[in-house]
């Protein structure tokens, strides 16, 4: 299946960190995992889209909309996927190495659903 080959860019979780926070950034963090991971723990300022409905062909959040993306899951296995998808779909993106497993190994924060310390299920 095309969506296992591994011929897209990565970046490590300290290159996603500051290509997407800050006062300007330049990229959108998109956050692949499904909505209890989410809920769970993703990164500040992370957008929210899973690959399953990516896969499905729902339109991405209109936050991305004209962005680089920079997708990120668990461990980095569907953010691949993700970034192979959206580049076949035209959208510049490349994946995060290691997933939210590396960011949050980085020392990088994690906020749940309501804002609160949150954690990588």
């Amino acid at each position: 299946m095309f969506l296992f080959r591994r011929s897209q860019p990565r970046v490590s979780v300290d290159r996603a960190r500051s290509r997407t926070s800050g006062d300007r950034p330049d990229a959108v963090l998109l956050d692949v995992r499904e909505r209890p991971e989410w809920n769970a723990g993703h990164a500040p300022g992370a957008v929210h889209m899973p690959l399953s409905k990516l896969v499905a062909g729902a339109d991405l959040p209109t936050e991305t909309s004209g962005r680089p993306l920079v997708v990120i899951c668990r461990s980095g296995h569907r953010s691949q996927q993700a970034a192979k998808l959206l580049t076949q779909r035209g959208r510049e993106a490349v994946d995060v190495k290691g997933g939210m497993n590396a960011w949050i190994a980085a020392g990088h924060p994690v906020v749940d659903e309501r804002g609160n310390s949150g954690q990588i299920t």
